[in-house]
């Protein structure tokens, strides 16, 4: 495909949609966007510029159409303790650094390693971050009322009844639009955006932060950046994977993660804080019809002119008709067949599935989930690999000799298993090691292969390794399997 074709399809293949599902998005980011800047202790402008600025910067230069970034929850939660202790200035600072370890990771290309997730982390990683959309509407809920009440269920009744009706214009776009205008109409009193916090009026303008230029400073950013960049990444790549899955479209890894460094280093030089994906507003712009790149910079674009031009009028959307929006979202995006296959599905798969969704709701983490998820599954199949290593004695004519077959995989994994599998009790005076369709992959395995010949050395044995190979040339070269070893009457 042509680059021209490849940016018409990335920008224009559905105009209509793009725009109209921006809309919905850019309406569900304000009090989100309000409510981050609050836990992150700052002003509701800070929330609201970030989720503009990267946003529309995201909208050129990530590497997945129709995924919305911008200011986020587990962003917000890392920046308290240094907000709190060294201010605002600190945080521009900070969330800028950050965006330069993540251009710096994707220059090296480690955002492909994404790939190395497996789908029961993904899967406990989706399921999670539904419960978490799920419980953030409750404090809108909890002793709200029966208006409230009645508003949410008139609302999730248009969003999926709609639908029915025609697909022409997003449910929750008119779900919004007409739960606001009864609220307006009848003047009911119920909490509204405008609740939430004061927006913005003027433009964001451009603003170095002010913080001093020394190495106390970078001792002071630098792990909170770290923490940023790395969360921020693990969040936007793993949304990433989840719309390619939805979409059936691929998406490039590193050229998100390299926008994403970009986005972070605006953002703070705009008045904003650093930000990530968003899986929920991501879900919201795909489920609303949302395929290319115009959906998530009308986003950015139509949320600045909703908080300066339209900002009276946003402020009396009830915040009712948004949880509707965001409880749809979480429905939608928890994989309710994870749960109804969990018996039919290995143990090991379940149990990472589950270790990953509780850690996740627990700690409001998602760092720890997936990191945990990652090691248990790391684990999982090590043990299984580790299982298929077999030694097998073949009886040889020639008396005082024994010839061993080994199969499999030879690592630190099944290296103690390699070991006990040789009987070095009946004092043969020639042994033949077969490793042809076996597999050396690391020191441990390579100490256990010269553990077993060093035994039979002291027996007085002359030890034959043969069809040995090594997956690491720097095992080859080291001698340590010793290639003297694998020579005739050498061990």
């Amino acid at each position: 495909m042509s680059l021209i074709a490849s940016a018409r399809q990335q920008w224009l293949a559905n105009p209509r949609r793009d725009l109209l599902a921006g809309t919905v998005v850019a309406l569900a980011l304000i009090p989100e966007a309000i409510a981050f800047s609050i836990i992150a202790g700052v002003d509701p402008a800070v929330g609201l510029y970030a989720s503009v600025v990267i946003a529309v910067t995201i909208a050129f230069v990530g590497g997945r159409p129709a995924m919305i970034s911008a200011a986020t929850g587990a962003m917000a939660l890392l920046m308290v303790g240094l907000v709190r202790d060294h201010g605002l200035e600190y945080l521009f600072a900070a969330s800028l650094l950050c965006g330069v370890f993540q251009i710096v990771i994707g220059l090296l290309k480690l955002g492909r390693y994404i790939r190395y997730v497996s789908k029961s982390v993904m899967t406990g990683f989706v399921n999670a971050l539904a419960i978490l959309i799920f419980l953030a509407q409750m404090p809108e809920l909890i002793g709200a009322g029966l208006p409230t009440y009645a508003l949410v269920a008139a609302a999730l009744a248009v969003i999926y009844g709609f639908p029915r009706l025609t697909r022409a214009v997003p449910s929750p776009l008119v779900a919004i639009v007409l739960i606001s205008a009864f609220v307006m109409i009848t003047g009911l009193d119920v909490r509204t955006v405008g609740d939430m916090g004061q927006m913005p009026s003027t433009l964001p303008v451009f603003h170095l932060p002010a913080v001093p230029l020394t190495w106390q400073t970078l001792t002071i950013i630098a792990p909170v950046s770290a923490t940023l960049a790395f969360v921020g990444l693990l969040e936007s790549l793993l949304t990433a994977n989840l719309l390619d899955d939805v979409t059936d479209t691929p998406s490039d890894k590193d050229r998100e993660t390299r926008g994403q460094g970009i986005a972070n280093i605006l953002s703070p030089l705009f008045g904003g804080m650093a930000g990530c994906a968003m899986i929920g507003q991501s879900m919201i712009n795909v489920t609303s019809g949302a395929r290319g790149r115009l959906s998530t910079l009308w986003a950015g674009l139509f949320l600045l002119f909703l908080i300066l031009v339209l900002r009276d009028w946003v402020a009396r959307i009830p915040m009712a008709a948004l949880v509707a929006v965001m409880i749809m979202v979480s429905i939608g995006t928890f994989d309710w067949g994870s749960v109804l296959k969990i018996r039919a599905v290995p143990f090991q798969s379940s149990l990472v599935m589950i270790a990953t969704t509780v850690t996740v709701v627990v700690t409001h983490d998602l760092s720890k989930g997936v990191m945990l998820g990652v090691l248990l599954s790391a684990v999982f199949f090590m043990r299984k690999v580790a299982k298929t290593l077999t030694v097998r004695e073949i009886e040889v004519p020639e008396p005082g000799a024994v010839r061993y077959v080994v199969q499999g995989q030879l690592f630190f994994g099944s290296a103690g298993l390699f070991a006990a599998s040789f009987e070095h009790h009946g004092h043969p005076t020639r042994v033949e090691i077969d490793m042809a369709d076996a597999h050396l992959w690391d020191v441990t395995g390579a100490a256990a292969l010269d553990k077993v010949i060093a035994r039979y050395r002291r027996q007085g044995a002359e030890v034959i390794v043969s069809g040995l190979k090594t997956a690491s040339p720097a095992l080859a070269s080291s001698g340590h399997p010793g290639q003297a070893s694998a020579a005739p009457g050498h061990a």
